[in-house]
């Protein structure tokens, strides 16, 4: 059943409507899957459509309620901005809103209302066009013991627990889990694509967490064991020393060595390398520069290390 939970009218015979797809069979464990809170990232759409998809075929395999929440930014997504077009606003720094306030923080507060409660709540995000990242699920640590036990069994590559003050109080999950609501945000792929095998990977793990909680009796296939990394010196960045265009030669996902080049900046007049973006320490490499136009200073990748490749 699909319903409606934010119906405004916006000048020039505009729409701001956020809609979900209620999938219920019977009482129950209840989750949400939200997407789109940024208009530029689009692999949360085709997981939308696979759970559809899946609990459409099977509904007598359900036992509970499943939320899915496509577009929580439409008119980013239509416009194929990051975030709230004509109000120059990141809709993911305007939580947990106000029922009293403008029109962002009132939509804001809506849909924090909307999904409070739930069980499990999964934030879907893909990276920004400029970076390219490997199924992963980042939590912070003031809700660690909240989250990894979910984590863990959401099927994906990489659980990465940040430091407290890194921590953004205005995102969405952050504004979810304050009030005790148990929300996973996932990052994976690259904006404004949508990277199949990424969307079925995760919806495998929405269908094992549900299994979990004794809501879901079809098939789930085997899930993967994350690496986790709950230590702030354990992720270093790779950064541009100056400007120029940037080719790629190591995928994320990739084991790269101390030292070993994972890219290089180019001068496409003068014909020269200008930079090679190598490796300062062993480990997994799950963010690479996708964008190939890069300044001084941008940021070109991110190295999980650990034990004594740390030293």
């Amino acid at each position: 059943m699909v319903e409606d939970i934010i119906n405004i009218r916006l000048p020039v015979e505009e729409t701001f409507r956020i809609r979900k797809n209620v999938i219920s069979n019977g009482e129950g464990k209840r989750i949400c899957v939200v997407t789109g809170i940024h208009g530029d990232e689009l692999e949360g759409q085709y997981v939308c459509f696979l759970l559809a998809q899946t609990l459409s075929r099977q509904p007598e395999m359900l036992h509970g309620t499943v939320e899915i929440y496509p577009a929580a930014n439409p008119l980013g997504i239509g416009s194929i901005e990051r975030g709230i077009p004509g109000f120059d606003l990141d809709m993911n720094r305007t939580f947990p809103g106000s029922d009293t306030g403008v029109m962002t923080e009132f939509v804001a507060s809506k849909l924090v209302s909307d999904v409070a409660g739930a069980d499990v709540v999964f934030d879907i995000h893909a990276s920004n066009i400029f970076l390219t990242e490997i199924p992963q699920i980042r939590i912070n640590e003031r809700h660690k013991d909240l989250l990894l036990p979910l984590a863990v069994e959401a099927n994906m590559d990489f659980i990465w627990v940040h430091g407290a003050s890194t921590v953004l109080e205005s995102t969405f999950a952050y504004a979810l889990n304050s009030i005790g609501t148990p929300c996973l945000v996932v990052e994976m792929g690259v904006g404004m694509r949508l990277t199949g095998e990424y969307g079925q990977q995760l919806t495998n793990g929405i269908l094992n967490t549900m299994k979990n909680l004794g809501m879901w009796d079809g098939d789930v296939l085997p899930v993967v064991t994350p690496i986790v990394s709950d230590s702030q010196d354990e992720v270093i960045y790779l950064n541009a020393q100056c400007s120029g265009m940037f080719m790629k030669t190591k995928s994320h996902g990739s084991f790269v060595k101390k030292g070993e080049t994972v890219g290089y900046v180019f001068d496409p007049l003068g014909g020269e390398v200008l930079e090679y973006v190598n490796a300062d320490k062993s480990g997994l490499l799950f963010t690479i520069r996708e964008y190939p136009l890069v300044d001084e200073g941008s940021l070109m990748g991110r190295i999980l290390v650990r034990g004594a490749e740390k030293k």
